[in-house]
């Protein structure tokens, strides 16, 4: 196992899509481990989904923050395009610690919008790591995704598999973080360390994952659609358990070696994190359905096969997702381990106490 190198007590952490469902778990999860912390967040509050819920973490945050007297806690409005801002960020916060979620996420949206993709995904990370290089932080992590996958037939995924066939836009820029960070890592001796998300759920997530549409489409009396008539998989994977590798993975900065050529070694290493379980699309909806009940989000004798359709892939997608996750073992001890059922009951449990 890795031994922690990065200390964050009394250090400075910058933040990125600091309102997201990963983004505010993970600082309530910092701001209740670390003494001394000071997390400035950065999110530019989009509406690609009900901003809302991005109040509503961010309220959260300032909850746990009241708690903590001997932390600091700064919310940034603005966006990762925007290189004069992250540059007047890194001047006034000089943070040790940089952590890059922020992203536009979403595989069906990247169809219909690609240059959202392009401006956050791939010119917003580029200024993240011209920022890295001038001011030299002690890790860099960032959110690349499960997606760069593709169809990807070699099952589970693991992180030494080739990733040269992406489906989607949204994947080709996750794929390009990597490469990115692996030149700039190689370059300049940034350590930086990239995680590849599965299908993350759980409450106050986004309104665009299957969980949750299916959720507010039932309530409505409309129909959802199960792609691939039912025989996709998905690795999915609770967002504490997320949280909690990001931050064994922050503690843990790749360090900086010679090769045997005498050239400088990339600090540079991959992760996935994942449930290392698919769930086949049917009974995944199966188990939301029962959770919907037992939570009274939807009645007991609510009319389930007259709300469900199977339909055909859809462009984007892929068949399956499933995380290899034993470089996540190896190196930390951890690996994700909440039931799908216990995550969706936890959600159903949240909806109905947020919509009521």
């Amino acid at each position: 196992m890795l031994s922690p190198n990065v200390f964050l007590e009394g250090k400075s952490i910058l933040l990125t899509g600091a309102a997201g469902f990963i983004g505010a778990n993970l600082t309530r999860k910092l701001l209740a481990e670390c003494r001394n912390v000071r997390i400035v967040g950065l999110d530019n509050m989009n509406d690609y989904y009900d901003v809302t819920l991005k109040e509503h973490r961010l309220q959260q945050i300032e909850e746990a923050f009241q708690a903590r007297p001997d932390a600091q806690w700064r919310f940034v409005r603005g966006d990762l395009a925007d290189a004069e801002l992250l540059q007047r960020l890194f001047d006034e916060e000089r943070p040790a610690v940089v952590v890059n979620l922020a992203a536009q996420a979403g595989v069906r949206y990247s169809i219909t919008n690609p240059q959202a993709y392009v401006d956050s995904n791939v010119v917003g990370f580029f200024h993240i790591l011209e920022c890295c290089r001038h001011h030299p932080v002690e890790h860099l992590v960032y959110a690349s995704s499960s997606s760069i996958y593709g169809n990807h037939h070699k099952i589970p995924f693991s992180v030494e598999d080739r990733v040269d066939t992406p489906v989607s836009l949204y994947a080709a820029t996750k794929k390009s973080n990597e490469l990115f960070a692996h030149a700039y890592s190689k370059l300049y001796g940034i350590p930086s360390t990239g995680l590849r998300f599965f299908t993350v759920y759980g409450p106050a997530g986004r309104p665009d994952m299957a969980y949750f549409s299916f959720t507010n489409k039932l309530i409505q009396g409309k129909t959802i659609e199960i792609f691939n008539y039912g025989n996709c998989r998905r690795d999915f994977t609770y967002v504490d358990d997320i949280v909690e590798g990001v931050f064994r993975v922050i503690q843990c900065a790749p360090e900086k070696q010679t090769g045997s050529d005498g050239l400088p070694v990339p600090p540079y290493r991959i992760y996935n994190i994942g449930n290392n379980t698919p769930v086949n699309l049917l009974d995944f909806v199966n188990i939301l359905q029962q959770e919907l009940i037992r939570a009274n989000v939807l009645p007991a004798d609510y009319d389930f096969p007259a709300h469900t359709k199977l339909v055909p892939m859809q462009a984007g997608d892929v068949e399956e997702t499933y995380a290899d996750v034993s470089e996540l073992e190896r190196d930390f001890g951890y690996k994700p381990t909440t039931p799908l059922q216990t995550g969706l009951r936890n959600f159903a449990t949240w909806f109905k106490a947020f919509y009521g």
